[in-house]
């Protein structure tokens, strides 16, 4: 008996020892948190890949509409990541279906570009080059982050804590399938919901339509969608490309004929053979760009 409890307890410290570590945020809490619970705690998992050398980083925001976290777009993207040589951070942010609105989300994502410049040196990331990744609705966080990163929701006033001093500008950013306008009939109305609520006035709607917002310091962006995809249409991303292309900015954009929304890496379950053509693209966008260091699997 004291063997197998010797053994268990053996197995339970190596899953810990091997577990990705889910830290919050904002260790005494977020801004304008409406409470301590696991709703209210935004947080980041690290998946981090073996290399001697400093490595790139992504910050994951998984879809959902604003009202849940799709985890075939966290975790899935993150071990593709990997696969890559790209450390990974999938990002749990707060929801409109736990009471939150706009800009609670932006902060989220900005303290994790901010977290992850902070602990670069234990984390083995290069400092220079740490970028964000998100799909359908958290592509339109990724895309806000890309376009807002300047924004005064985005600084820290007085703060004395050292992760605020870093900057929250993407290196570069991916955006798949994406809700990008809040606006017009391409609008994904749930999305919109979420964020900003049942009657926000024009002005916001008009600040989180991503399309408008594009300067020439927006970073350079890979974008894509699918023509079948129903869910949101793609036009949204048409529009952030041409916002690109209009601001001078390098990026990357592909219409797939084929694919549903939410199609993630290709299925929702972890299986390369599976894999939409779209990763390997944006696996050698990634290479041209530094980030990559390995090529994709399948």
């Amino acid at each position: 008996m004291k063997a197998t409890s010797l053994i268990l307890l053996s197995t339970m410290l190596s899953l810990a020892a091997n577990a990705n570590p889910e830290i919050p945020l904002w260790p005494n809490g977020a801004p304008g948190a409406l409470g301590k619970g696991p709703n209210d705690t935004p947080t980041l998992t690290v998946f981090l890949p073996k290399s001697q050398t400093p490595t790139a980083a992504m910050v994951v925001c998984p879809g959902g509409g604003y009202g849940g976290l799709a985890p075939h777009e966290g975790k899935d993207y993150a071990l593709w990541l990997n696969e890559q040589g790209i450390a990974a951070f999938v990002l749990k942010y707060r929801l409109g279906s736990h009471g939150y609105r706009h800009p609670a989300m932006l902060q989220d994502a900005a303290r994790a570009i901010r977290t992850v410049r902070a602990r670069a040196e234990e984390w083995n990331v290069d400092i220079k080059r740490v970028g964000i990744i998100g799909s359908s609705a958290g592509g339109h966080l990724a895309s806000t982050l890309l376009t807002h990163f300047n924004s005064a929701e985005n600084k820290p006033a007085n703060s004395t804590d050292p992760i605020d001093a870093m900057s929250c500008r993407p290196d570069l950013g991916v955006v798949c399938y994406p809700v990008i306008t809040m606006d017009g009939p391409s609008v994904h109305s749930g999305s919109r919901k979420n964020l900003l609520g049942e009657n926000a006035s024009p002005e916001l709607v008009k600040e989180l339509s991503n399309q408008l917002h594009v300067t020439k310091d927006t970073p350079p962006t890979f974008i894509w969608a699918t023509a079948e995809d129903k869910g949101v249409l793609p036009i949204n991303s048409i529009m952030f490309g041409e916002a690109l292309a209009q601001a001078g900015v390098p990026f990357e954009l592909h219409i797939y004929e084929k694919g549903a929304h939410g199609l993630g890496l290709g299925s929702r379950q972890y299986d390369p053979t599976k894999w939409h053509r779209w990763t390997r693209d944006c696996n050698a966008w990634l290479k041209e760009h530094g980030f990559a260091t390995q090529t994709s699997a399948h």
